[in-house]
């Protein structure tokens, strides 16, 4: 186990996108034909996240014949890093490092996680009540928070949105924008500090992480419509957060699988993965609130992403860079 946490925070300080090689990796976590790594990147900075997957393991036990590891990783940095190692079977990923494993062909779609019935989810742009702040544009020479760098709806899609606003979004998210300032965490810790630090006038984050600060009646009705956030929570949780901006649909994070993973267990998996069923995701020792975010996973490809490879290709990112 030693090695393996060595090797994740060696991961995790090669930076967001710098998929520069690592040293000091040896052997195979999976430990063996009927074993297999499960990497999961934590979403939300206040949740654990092995906890919640623990009925998803358990399941793929039973209904794969195997035995599921699971490791915690920095960032999705770290993430595709195992993967390029052979550190990693399988992992709860971001879309960005599902087209970047596709196109070097180091991963491969499993499928597509759904939330209550929603293959599809949004990206927002929230800032406080009495910020001053009331368009894209007002966020000019200011500060603005995102999750991950790497993260589809905390920080491509953000900045995607400041873009077509007419904002100098520069080298970001790799490097730094030029018409603001631009402060990387994750979702939970983009919302508190744009909540507790005066200078943070906006945040860009995943629905799920902001959606019950902000009333109903500012959401578009595509939101409105499809999102599973539309739960009957909207605009209930304090503080209030006004929305500035909401994305186009997103197709919702997939779980990936190692490309050279033995095709026989891989199509074992991907069966067992794609059956699951709410009940089977379940864990009865936590509350309703830490709860896997969703509820299924239905089959996908690589190429369901094409409206993330848009918006990676609009900003300029060229992956693996």
């Amino acid at each position: 186990m030693s090695s393996r946490r060595n090797f994740l925070k060696k991961a995790g300080a090669a930076g967001a996108l710098g998929m520069a090689g690592l040293s000091g990796c040896i052997g195979s976590i999976g430990g063996g034909e009927d074993s297999v790594t499960f990497l999961l990147t934590p979403s939300e900075s206040d949740v654990d996240i092995k906890q919640q997957y623990q009925p998803l393991f358990e399941y793929l036990e039973s209904e794969a014949s195997v035995t599921v590891e699971s490791e915690v990783a920095a960032d999705y940095a770290a993430v595709y890093q195992a993967f390029k190692s052979g550190q990693a079977d399988l992992a709860d990923s971001s879309p960005t490092i599902a087209i970047q494993g596709g196109n070097e062909g180091v991963t491969e779609v499993m499928g597509i996680r759904v939330a209550y019935g929603a293959a599809k989810y949004f990206s927002l742009m929230t800032t406080t009540p009495d910020s001053g702040i009331e368009e894209l544009t007002d966020l000019e020479g200011e500060t603005v928070a995102f999750a991950d760098r790497l993260s589809t709806s905390g920080s491509l899609f953000p900045l995607y949105m400041l873009k077509e606003a007419g904002l100098d979004t520069g080298s970001a998210p790799d490097g730094e924008p030029v018409d603001f300032t631009g402060q990387w965490s994750d979702h939970s810790t983009a919302r508190e500090t744009l909540v507790n630090r005066d200078e943070v006038v906006a945040a860009g984050t995943g629905a799920f992480s902001v959606a019950p600060h902000v009333p109903e009646d500012q959401f578009p009705q595509q939101f409105l419509d499809i999102s599973a956030e539309n739960d009957g929570d909207l605009g209930t949780a304090e503080p209030q957060l006004d929305l500035l901006a909401a994305s186009d649909p997103i197709p919702r994070a997939p779980i990936i699988v190692r490309s050279e993973l033995e095709s026989g267990m891989k199509s074992t998996l991907t069966d067992a993965l794609t059956s699951v069923t709410q009940d089977d995701l379940i864990n009865e020792d936590l509350g309703e609130d830490q709860q896997l975010w969703f509820t299924g996973v239905e089959p996908g490809t690589v190429e369901d992403y094409e409206p993330i490879q848009n918006v990676i290709d609009t900003l300029g990112i060229t992956l693996g860079q």
